[in-house]
C-alpha cells in the first residue's frame, strides 16, 4: 500500500503490546524512516482498558486493551502539545480498531493515513517498503 507520508510525519507502528515510533526524514516521494522510540505496555495493574471490559477477558486481552488505551493517550498528548503535525498509524486490525475510537479530535485531524497491518517486528527496511 502506498501512503503519502509528509516529511516530518510521526509514523507509529504498533501491535497489541508494543509500538515503534518513527519520523519520516525523507519526503512524500521517498520515505526514509528514523526510529526514535519503542514502547510497550506500562503499569497494567494500575490502569485498565478504556470503557467497560467484558468479564471473560483473558490476561492477554486485558493487556492489549490497556496498551491501546496508553498508546492513544500518548498520541493525544503529543497532538495537544503540538509535538507533531502529521500522523500515520500502522497496527494490526484489532489494535487499530481499539485505538481509533480513543483518538482525540486534534489527533484525528493530524492523521494522514492508517494501515491495518502488523509490521511491528519487521526490520526497518521492510516497514519502509510496506509503506512506500
Amino acid at each position: 500500500m502506498s501512503l503519502q507520508i509528509p516529511q516530518g510525519a510521526l509514523v507509529v507502528v504498533a501491535d497489541g503490546g508494543e509500538a515503534r515510533w518513527f519520523t519520516n526524514t525523507g519526503n512524500e516521494a521517498k520515505l526514509v524512516l528514523r526510529q526514535h522510540a519503542r514502547t510497550d505496555v506500562q503499569n497494567v495493574d494500575d490502569e485498565g482498558p478504556a470503557g467497560k471490559a467484558p468479564r471473560d477477558l483473558t490476561e492477554t486481552d486485558l493487556e492489549e486493551m490497556t496498551f491501546a488505551k496508553q498508546l492513544s493517550q500518548a498520541l493525544n498528548d503529543g497532538a495537544l502539545k503540538n509535538e507533531y503535525t502529521h500522523l500515520v498509524l500502522v497496527a494490526d486490525p484489532t489494535t487499530l480498531g481499539r485505538v481509533r475510537p480513543l483518538l482525540h479530535k486534534q489527533t484525528q485531524q493530524r492523521l494522514v493515513g492508517d494501515l491495518a497491518k502488523d509490521l511491528t517486528n519487521l526490520p526497518l527496511e521492510d516497514i519502509q517498503r510496506a509503506l512506500s
